[in-house]
């Protein structure tokens, strides 16, 4: 454990910081109940609200509210808790708190309560990070997936995946303890119909954790461009408010702008940039220079044109200069209120096109559905739980194990080799979970908590 030791009492504002109706302070550790009877006075019955007051070292009220306390292990870290619920006042707040500590709790860490409940088998790692993500969820999709992760749903996929793991190794294993039976046991095909299935399984939960890491990270969409084509006017439509100026001269947008939006449930960090030109003007050169700069971060980018005049050399040329990078582009044809053609999806050249007017709306259902899609955020497949980068690197890991697993039983029919691969496969989902987990990676993971969660 990173800076702490769970023989410790911590307490912590478990409620944002700043004026408020109510304010919770929340405390965890063994001398729960020895300051809960200095604080109010007698120790409360458990899991029953209790109105009191909450009393200084000389016996003077420092706030009245609810007070809840939890006994161990029946509480959300498995420590004894107590929360005092008061008045949102800062002042007030930290009075209490400098009460708390004067009985010998420790303020807390970002992220020692949920820590706590991790280390003591409250939650799996992977619930624990979920509570974070449900806090700092960018849609009401992810806000949602969230809780499901909260709940248990993606630890409890990992969990029986690895179940099945294990049984195959104790299958595999037992053909090396009985090696005159190695060939047989391993070749009766047992062995490779059941790491397959596994193989099956690994990859569906491959993808339904990427559509979950999407819409956890939100995808990052740079409008890029010649100068007054409608970037501006597109990132305003996104916004539905005016975030961008946006005038007739060429060039008005000058830096990089940025919009956090939720999209029909799907976050979206959309960077609109300077227009891609040559230029001696030298602060549209800055920011011409930052707008190539964001485009290499992007996970997908917009190329706008104006659809009134058709996508012209310089367009071309920018278009074959990104399919080189290989980043994902999608063509939008702005202005088709313009143009007179009619909004919707389609093809030009073999790539993805947008036809829209970013001034009227029309064709914006047609590029949010293609974001979406992109995003592997269909309304058919909405990700059933949140997950993190490092789940995806810990089941790709896992993947590549079972992967030289079936190589080795297939062309080699090496058990002691198969086995080791199936071991390694294993840790990688126990990463997950929590079962295999190294400290660094805990105080990592922890300290991009909230203080008090």
């Amino acid at each position: 454990m990173q800076g702490g030791d769970t023989r410790d009492t911590i307490a912590a504002l478990a409620t944002p910081p700043g004026r408020g109706g109510v304010a919770v302070i929340r405390v965890s550790g063994p001398a729960v109940p020895a300051i809960a009877r200095a604080v109010l006075g007698h120790l409360p019955q458990p899991r029953l609200g209790r109105f009191a007051a909450f009393r200084d070292a000389d016996g003077s009220t420092i706030d009245r509210g609810l007070a809840l306390y939890f006994a161990a292990p029946s509480s959300f870290t498995g420590e004894h808790v107590l929360e005092l619920q008061g008045h949102g006042s800062p002042m007030l707040c930290d009075l209490l708190l400098a009460r708390l500590l004067a009985l010998g709790a420790r303020l807390a860490r970002p992220g020692e309560f949920s820590e706590r409940a991790f280390l003591n088998d409250k939650l799996s790692l992977a619930q624990a990070e979920a509570i974070a993500d449900a806090i700092d969820a960018g849609s009401h999709a992810a806000a949602r997936a969230a809780m499901r992760s909260l709940q248990g749903r993606f630890a409890n996929q990992v969990s029986a995946l690895a179940e099945a793991l294990v049984q195959l190794r104790v299958y595999t294993e037992a053909a090396i303890d009985f090696p005159d039976e190695e060939v047989d046991f391993l070749g009766d095909g047992e062995v490779q119909a059941r790491l397959e299935a596994l193989q099956q399984q690994l990859r569906q939960l491959q993808a339904d954790a990427e559509r979950g890491a999407r819409l956890r990270d939100g995808l990052t969409v740079v409008l890029a461009g010649a100068p007054n084509v409608g970037k501006s006017s597109l990132l305003n439509c996104l916004a539905a408010r005016d975030s961008a100026i946006v005038t007739a001269v060429a060039g008005t947008t000058r830096d990089v702008l940025r919009e956090q939006i939720d999209v029909d449930g799907l976050p979206l960090h959309v960077v609109d940039t300077a227009g891609l030109r040559e230029t001696h003007d030298p602060v549209e050169a800055e920011g011409v220079r930052r707008a190539r700069a964001e485009l290499q971060r992007a996970d997908r980018i917009l190329l706008l044109f104006d659809d009134s005049q058709g996508l012209q050399a310089a367009d071309r040329r920018l278009l074959e200069e990104l399919e080189k990078t290989e980043l994902p582009v999608t063509l939008v044809a702005n202005k088709i209120d313009l143009s007179g053609r009619a909004p919707g999806a389609g093809r030009l050249g073999g790539r993805e096109l947008v036809k829209l007017s970013a001034t009227s709306g029309a064709g914006m259902q047609a590029l949010i559905a293609q974001l979406k899609h992109s995003a592997g955020l269909e309304a058919a497949a909405t990700p059933d739980f949140i997950a993190r980068r490092r789940h995806l690197d810990a089941l790709q890991r896992a993947a590549m194990a079972l992967q030289r697993g079936h190589e080795q039983l297939v062309m080699a029919q090496a058990g002691e080799l198969l086995a080791e691969e199936l071991r390694l496969a294993h840790r990688a989902l126990g990463e997950i979970t929590g079962e295999f987990t190294s400290e660094d990676l805990l105080g990592a993971i922890f300290s991009s908590f909230c203080i008090g969660k």
